[in-house]
C-alpha cells in the first residue's frame, strides 16, 4: 500500500500535468500560483483513499481528486477577497499580488475547471459527481454567507454555529469521501455513511481548532495562541460563553470584543478568564469527543472490510491528535 507521502506525490504529479501555461497570462498565472502554493492536500487524499477502500484503482480517482482540490482552492481565493486577507500559506494572496478583478476572474475559471475535470467520467458516475459538486458548492456558499452574517450579529446560537461550520467546512470533507466512493461504484448507503463520517469528523476538527487557538500549545499548534480572540471571531468558545455566563460576565465579554483600543494581552487574558470561569474549555472538549464518536459510528455502519474501517479509524485519530 502507498504511504500518504507517496499518495500525495502521485497527486501532485497529476495536478502539475493539468496546470498549463496559456494565454491570457494574467488569467492563468494566478491559477497556477494558487494551485502550486501547497497546502496539506487533505481533500484530494480523502478522494483517493476512499476510492481505494471501496476497491477502485487509485489512478481512476485522480480526476475526481483534482476536481475537489481545484474547487477548494477556488473557495479560498474568493474568501481571501471577501476577508481582504493579505497572506495565504505564507505568500501574498492573489488579489494582493495582482488585483481584485483578476482574482475574481481567475477564481471563476477555477470553478469551471473543477467541473471540467469530471469530464473524465461517463454516464452514471459523471452525473453523480456533478450533482454532488453542485450540492456541495451551494452549501459552501451558504456557510460562507452565514459566517459573514455572524460578524454583525450578537444572537448567534450554538446550533447556528454548528450549521455554519458544517456547511462552510465539513460538507466538502464529506463530499471528498463520497467522490472516491462514487468512482468506485459504492452503494448509496455506503456513500451516505462515508459522507456522515467526513462531516462529523469535520465538525470535531473545527471545534478542536477553535479550542486549540485559545487553549493549545503554541509550539505544537502551529498558529499564534489567542488569534481568534484578537480577531474577535465568534467561535464555539465565545458563543458557548455567552450562553453559559451570568449577565455581568456576558456583558463584560461583549464589551471586550467591542473595544478596539484594548491591549492584546489584556483582551486575551480577560477573555480566557471568563472562558475558564464557566468551564468552556471542558465543554468544548466534550463536544469534540461527541462528534468524533459520531463520526466513527457512521464509519462502522458502512460495509467496508474491517481492515479498511481500522484504517479510517486510525486516520481519524491522527487527524484529531494535536497537542491540547
Amino acid at each position: 500500500m502507498m504511504s500518504d507521502t507517496e499518495l500525495k506525490s502521485l497527486f501532485e504529479s497529476y495536478l502539475a500535468r493539468q496546470i498549463f501555461d496559456k494565454e491570457p497570462v494574467n488569467l492563468y498565472l494566478p491559477i497556477k500560483y494558487t494551485l502550486e502554493n501547497g497546502g496539506k492536500r487533505v481533500r484530494p487524499l480523502l478522494v483517493l483513499l476512499s476510492a481505494k477502500s471501496f476497491g477502485a484503482d487509485i489512478q481512476s480517482a485522480l480526476p475526481a481528486a483534482a476536481s475537489v482540490e481545484i474547487f477548494h482552492n477556488f473557495t479560498l481565493l474568493h474568501d481571501d477577497i471577501m476577508d481582504q486577507a493579505p497572506i495565504r500559506r505564507g505568500k501574498p494572496t492573489v488579489h494582493q499580488k495582482w488585483d481584485e478583478n483578476t482574482a475574481i476572474l481567475s477564481g471563476d475559471t477555477m470553478l469551471v475547471w473543477a467541473y471540467k475535470m469530471l469530464e473524465a467520467y461517463d454516464g452514471t458516475i459523471y452525473k453523480k459527481l456533478t450533482t454532488l459538486l453542485n450540492q456541495t458548492a451551494i452549501e459552501v456558499c451558504e456557510g460562507q454567507q452565514m459566517d459573514m452574517d455572524f460578524e454583525t450579529r450578537q444572537d448567534v446560537s450554538i446550533d447556528a454555529y454548528i450549521e455554519m461550520i458544517r456547511l462552510k467546512t465539513a460538507v466538502l470533507l464529506g463530499a471528498a469521501l463520497q467522490f472516491g466512493g462514487i468512482v468506485a461504484k459504492a452503494s448509496e448507503p455506503d456513500l451516505q455513511n462515508m459522507a456522515d463520517f467526513g462531516i462529523k469528523l469535520g465538525l470535531a476538527f473545527q471545534i478542536q481548532d477553535d479550542y486549540l487557538d485559545t487553549f493549545g500549545d503554541k509550539d505544537t499548534f502551529g498558529k499564534r495562541i489567542g488569534g481568534d480572540i484578537l480577531d474577535r471571531k465568534k467561535t464555539f468558545l465565545y458563543i458557548m460563553a455567552l450562553q453559559q455566563a451570568g449577565a455581568d460576565d456576558k456583558q463584560h465579554l461583549q464589551k471586550l470584543y467591542a473595544d478596539r483600543t484594548l491591549p492584546d494581552a489584556q483582551l486575551i487574558a480577560e477573555t480566557i478568564a471568563i472562558l475558564k470561569k464557566y468551564q468552556i474549555d471542558a465543554i468544548a472538549r466534550n463536544k469534540i469527543a461527541f462528534y468524533t464518536e459520531a463520526s466513527l459510528e457512521a464509519l462502522n455502519r458502512t460495509n467496508l472490510p474491517e481492515n479498511e474501517k481500522l484504517f479510517w479509524q486510525k486516520f481519524a485519530q491522527n487527524l484529531m491528535h494535536r497537542a491540547s
